[in-house]
């Protein structure tokens, strides 16, 4: 029964870690930021699973409901947003960032090699029940070792939150000097700008005018009746065929085949 449970736990851990570390390096090598977020969520989910299958069900769920649903949905959201593009990553607001960023990555992975390093170095863990067994439970050990070892850790991780949470804030805020066009002006400046203000005709189709009640021309020189809306149709309100038009048609067909 324990080598069961055993390789339960086996295939558990090395699927939910290389997924994990799989998300890690989407998050790295992403070039979009949704998508790196995205990476991110799947890594975190990942870490949840293997919270709960180590028998600490308390920081899975938080994972679950904190960080995943909670903290990388409003990153999500704030991106969509703002609309973070990937060229407004090449562009430093506050120069030197990017050395600055290079150097606290290496001194996190130094921090974490070394205490990796050192709890495999250390005595042989005694295990997470005898561990729970101390304090009653997982989510009191946690509490204890909250508000009384690490508390000033914890604390000061809350202010450096908030403090994240505010620079993104500003990083993402465009000032505008100038107010927003409304739709009247968009309108103007469209048709007084000197381009077709409506979509273009179709391939093989010659528009001759902007008037709805002018058919367009075929090919072969034929007016196109499905060019007209079926209201003028049925009224006979069809503009006729300018042989001006038909004649400037062959011209240009006769130039093309030349």
């Amino acid at each position: 029964m324990s080598e069961g449970i055993n390789l339960g736990e086996t295939i558990v851990f090395w699927v939910c870690a290389g997924l994990a570390t799989l998300g890690a390096l989407g998050l790295v090598l992403s070039r979009k930021a949704v998508h790196s977020a995205l990476w991110m969520a799947l890594t975190m989910i990942n870490l949840a699973i293997l919270y709960v299958a180590n028998s600490a069900p308390f920081l899975g769920m938080v994972q679950v409901i904190v960080y995943t649903g909670a903290v990388m949905m409003l990153f999500l959201f704030v991106l969509m947003v703002v609309g973070v593009d990937a060229s407004d990553s090449l562009i430093e607001t506050i120069k030197g960032q990017r050395a600055a960023g290079v150097l606290l990555g290496l001194a996190l992975g130094v921090l974490m090699v070394w205490g990796i390093g050192s709890a495999l170095a250390g005595v042989a863990p005694a295990g997470l029940e005898r561990a729970n067994e101390i304090d009653g439970g997982n989510v009191q050990g946690i509490a204890r070792m909250i508000f009384t070892d690490y508390l000033v850790a914890f604390e000061a991780t809350s202010a450096l939150l908030i403090t994240a949470a505010m620079g993104a804030m500003v990083l993402a805020h465009r000032e505008r000097w100038a107010a927003r066009p409304t739709q009247e002006q968009l309108s103007k400046a469209r048709f007084l700008s000197g381009e077709h203000p409506g979509n273009k005709p179709s391939p093989g189709i010659y528009a001759r005018h902007n008037a709805v009640d002018t058919p367009a021309l075929l090919p072969d020189g034929t007016p196109s009746e499905l060019s007209v809306p079926r209201p003028l149709r049925a009224r006979g309100d069809v503009r006729p065929v300018d042989h001006a038009d038909m004649t400037e048609i062959a011209e240009i067909e006769e130039v093309d085949a030349t």
